[in-house]
């Protein structure tokens, strides 16, 4: 049983689009901006919810 649809033939990578140095330095400091942000939110997430439990959080029977 074949659909009958056939996948191109993957473009090796000397024909793949080449990125310029200053498009290289772009990326990497976009990279790095959104896994700053996504680390501080992962903090403040954690952050909030340790204030919203309190500190009678320890205080509990096991």
């Amino acid at each position: 049983m074949s659909t009958g649809k056939k996948t191109p033939p993957r473009p090796s990578e000397e024909e793949g689009v080449v990125l310029t140095p200053e498009q290289l330095r772009r990326r990497r400091a976009r990279n790095i901006a959104i896994a700053s942000v996504l680390g501080f939110l992962a903090v403040l997430f954690y952050v909030v919810t340790i204030v919203k439990l309190g500190p009678n959080v320890l205080n509990r029977p096991l």
